[in-house]
């Protein structure tokens, strides 16, 4: 009646390391920083691991040029160029910790994972 309790218990134990890896690597995650650039680099933005943005910089010359829409557009680009690299990054770590093994709906998931909302 009891045999399959220790199959549960021995799931729950690797349920346990699994969620301390997942922490660990979200910590990591945090600490990376990627940049992405536009406009020959007058405008970057620096994202972490987490896909979250840390900074922007722009260059003051489009600042006196008026151009918004032209400045909304590279900041967008850039943008888009820090998120991407962060996005790689983050499946590099994951393959790291999974030694390679293709997990199907894990970098889903791992999307979806933020310690912090």
């Amino acid at each position: 009646m009891f045999k399959g309790l220790g199959n549960l218990a021995g799931m729950m134990k690797q349920f346990s390391e699994m969620q301390g890896r997942m922490q660990e690597m979200q910590d990591k995650l945090a600490k990376l920083k990627f940049e992405g650039a536009a406009g020959g680099g007058m405008v970057t933005v620096e994202a972490n691991g987490q896909q979250k943005i840390l900074g922007v910089t722009i260059d003051p010359t489009l600042m006196e040029s008026g151009d918004k829409e032209m400045l909304e557009d590279l900041v967008t680009a850039a943008t888009n160029a820090a998120l991407d690299k962060a996005r790689e990054g983050a499946a590099e770590e994951m393959a790291q910790i999974t030694g390679g093994l293709n997990i199907p709906g894990l970098d889903e998931a791992l999307s979806k994972f933020n310690p912090n909302s």
